[in-house]
């Protein structure tokens, strides 16, 4: 059998090898340059993209694609950028008329009147959910203030150091402030009349 480079094939015998045998990924890629040397203005994006799942970094095709690009990022342009937009913002000023705006650091720049015309009714997503989190805030105030720092690891702390009494009174508050652990806490009182 005769061995050929893929370089020195013609564009339809390239594509034959690609087509006998898809998976060879060298040939696509050598097919994948030619086509970018020659413009590839047959070829899409969907074309090396297909080409790159048989390569085993996508990052050649990628490559070749940016290497032929030739865009232009001069800023010769500029100067008539900047002339067009001062231009465009001049008689805005003039007939709005002047107003001196003072900005404070951490202020607000947009006037209430901005954010109303482009608020939506989506956008109280989380003005809801702070509402309802100060609702449930609000449900727990009910507790007495002389009831004071209340945690299941002070309880712990006080079962160890040998003061039941206050630990079961810091379990039965617990009970009351976190009633989805009740049994839990129950639990733990139980354990300490034992001891």
């Amino acid at each position: 059998m005769e061995r050929k480079d893929l370089h020195t094939l013609t564009m339809d015998e390239l594509t034959d090898v690609v087509n006998l045998y898809p998976w060879y990924g060298a040939a696509r890629k050598e097919l994948c340059v030619r086509m970018a040397r020659m413009g590839g203005s047959e070829w899409g994006t969907e074309q090396y993209a297909d080409a790159a799942m048989y390569l085993p970094s996508r990052r050649r095709i990628f490559d070749i694609l940016r290497s032929t690009r030739k865009e232009d990022y001069s800023d010769k342009d500029i100067a008539e950028l900047l002339r067009s937009y001062l231009e465009t913002s001049r008689p805005a000023q003039a007939q709005t008329g002047y107003r001196r705006t003072v900005r404070v650091a951490g202020g607000d720049f947009f006037s209430q009147s901005q954010y109303d015309a482009v608020r939506r009714d989506e956008d109280d997503l989380f003005s809801k959910f702070v509402a309802a989190s100060s609702e449930e805030s609000s449900a727990r105030k009910w507790e007495d203030p002389e009831l004071g720092f209340c945690t299941e690891t002070l309880a712990q702390v006080y079962a160890e150091q040998g003061y039941y009494p206050q630990a079961k009174k810091i379990y039965s508050r617990l009970v009351l402030r976190y009633p989805e652990k009740s049994a839990y806490f129950a639990s733990l009182i139980e354990k300490l009349e034992q001891e």
